[in-house]
């Protein structure tokens, strides 16, 4: 057996740890105590950085995807945790270039988000922060644990824990209609987890059948050799372990094959499509997104920053670490369909941003639209459209947090949300309008920001597909008309700019307080963060993830 690490466990439970200590300290600690949770898990993260700079420990790292920046698994943790007489359920971690970006990206917006929920005294709601912070805490942890579960159960368990803190957070602490918000939100995410919980029995008892030279003929012929990256020792039976299921030649060519069926139908396209709606409601994409904008209306500011910084990216990253590297020849025969609903979430999201009013709304459906992006970027199935993906939902959760938050700044000194209300507000708050301006540019996509790298290395990534098989007919026109998308973003980013910050100061809003230190503190990092990434890509996020990202297309490459 490897040696251990329990550094990823520390990790992803350090907020479980804080959410004990706000049970039990006096009501004026709570923030604090949630707030050094936080705080205390993203310092620590940081320290995976030296994991991907420097190789990583040799002693707990497995080198299953080559040994490049992020294309080793690092800090793995494997331990028999559930064993029945056919089965075996593993707490299995590890962290590569697919999960660390994200992993550190939900550490640093659970601490912000933690920070900005700070005021909680002046939402003027009559619920204790004990339970709100418990809670929020809780939520971090679900997240946590989705990027670096490396066993489907396991992955399952997380993703569930994530559903019902969410719900709460909204049902509680959310605006008037908060309990139709968080009914739909909750019925949404439970019917996406019960068709990925379908996929998961299935993928486990198949894998049992891929390995049975009784159920399957072409192994007795070596037609496919059979083995794990676990010492080189043969599986004994079904496996729930997601890079076994990934890599192993035997699962991969038995469950592509066109006599495996399922209810009578294609056993990979079946559990592809299952997981494939799963995640894009999560996503989201269109048409199952409608529970997005009324989740973010009704959520608090912090939430909302949560939503779009971090569980819109668990659709995205469910289909880069499970649909695509498990039913490869499933996502090019799907390859169309889902090219199309990715376009067609980019033009409807931004058709519907640029028709609100409320302030909140806009930002909510033009993340539909810029997830539109990710979905297109993974479903053509090249090097670059992976690779642009995973910048955009990167990006995504640095200016769209930062978007939220510069809602809840107006909301909390105007306490209404109307577009058509507002005018002038750089003027009466400089240093608020210039970190609005800089959040909204990153989310147009202007070059020199983060939005811009993602959006267009999924164009090109796009246009690349041209080459390939499953995408040679209708590459170009899908790219075309994405790359529409663009413009009908900058149309309603600049419209709203003009409406809330420039003209005339509204007499209503002259007196408004400037933004304080504590609402900068917030700003100031994803404010950072989009210049850096978008004038430092390369250094400070595609050398970390490039190397999963490569030898997952090599991988996809030689099945399809």
């Amino acid at each position: 057996m490897e040696t251990q690490s329990t550094f990823l466990s520390w990790l992803v439970f350090l907020p479980t740890i804080g959410a004990l200590g706000c049970l039990i300290v006096p009501r004026q600690m709570i923030r604090a105590v949630a707030l050094l949770a936080t705080l205390v898990t993203l310092v620590a993260s940081l320290w995976l950085f030296g994991s991907f700079a420097g190789g990583g420990d040799p002693a707990n790292t497995i080198e299953i995807f080559g040994n490049s920046y992020g294309g080793a698994l690092h800090h793995v943790q494997r331990l028999p945790w559930i064993e029945g007489q056919n089965f075996t359920i593993e707490y299995f971690l590890g962290m590569d270039g697919l999960s660390f970006p994200l992993f550190i990206l939900t550490t640093l917006v659970g601490f912000l988000a933690c920070l900005a929920s700070w005021n909680f005294d002046k939402w003027k709601i009559n619920k204790g922060p004990r339970a709100y912070f418990v809670l929020f805490l809780l939520l971090e942890t679900g997240m946590l644990g989705v990027f670096v579960a490396l066993d489907f159960f396991l992955f399952y368990i997380f993703w569930e824990v994530m559903l019902l803190p969410m719900y709460f957070l909204i049902g509680v602490w959310g605006g008037p209609r908060k309990e139709y918000a968080a009914i739909k939100f909750f019925l949404f995410t439970l019917a996406g987890s019960v068709l990925m919980l379908v996929a998961l029995l299935g993928m486990y008892f198949y894998s049992g059948d891929a390995i049975d030279p009784l159920k399957n003929p072409a192994l007795a012929d070596n037609a496919y050799w059979n083995s794990s990256y676990r010492d080189g020792q043969p599986l004994e039976h079904g496996t729930f372990d997601l890079i076994e299921l990934a890599t192993n030649d035997a699962i991969q060519r038995y469950f592509g094959s066109a006599s495996t069926v399922l209810m009578g139908f294609r056993f990979a396209p079946l559990c592809f499509l299952l997981l494939f709606i799963g995640f894009a409601i999560k996503l989201p994409a269109v048409p199952v997104h409608t529970w997005l904008p009324d989740a973010h209306v009704e959520a608090p500011t912090p939430i909302s920053m949560i939503l779009a910084g971090v569980l819109l990216k668990m659709g995205g990253y469910g289909f880069l670490r499970l649909c695509y590297p498990i039913f490869p020849t499933a996502g090019a025969e799907l390859a169309l369909p889902l090219a199309f609903v990715g376009v067609v979430s980019i033009i409807y999201g931004a058709l519907c941003a640029m028709a609100q009013d409320d302030f909140k709304k806009l930002v909510a459906y033009s993340s539909v639209s810029h997830m539109g992006y990710v979905l297109l970027g993974i479903a053509v199935m090249t090097e670059m459209g992976f690779q642009g993906a995973m910048f955009q939902m990167v990006a995504h959760g640095i200016s769209s947090p930062m978007c939220f938050f510069l809602v809840g700044v107006i909301y909390d000194r105007a306490h209404h949300r109307r577009i058509n209300d507002f005018g002038g507000l750089w003027l009466t708050m400089p240093k608020y309008g210039s970190m609005a301006t800089l959040g909204f540019f990153a989310s147009l996509g202007l070059p020199g920001l983060c939005g811009f790298i993602g959006e267009i290395w999924v164009l090109l990534g796009t246009f690349e597909a041209r080459n390939t098989a499953w995408a040679a007919d209708w590459a170009v026109p899908m790219a075309v008309v994405a790359a529409f998308g663009v413009i009908l973003t900058a149309g309603y980013i600049l419209w709203l700019i003009q409406r809330v910050y420039l003209g005339k100061v509204r007499e209503e809003y002259a007196g408004f307080q400037e933004a304080t230190s504590r609402e900068m503190l917030i700003l100031a990092p994803f404010g950072a963060l989009a210049i850096v990434l978008g004038i430092l890509p390369k250094q400070t996020l595609f050398n970390f993830m490039n190397g999963t990202l490569d030898l997952m297309v090599a991988h996809i490459d030689r099945f399809v």
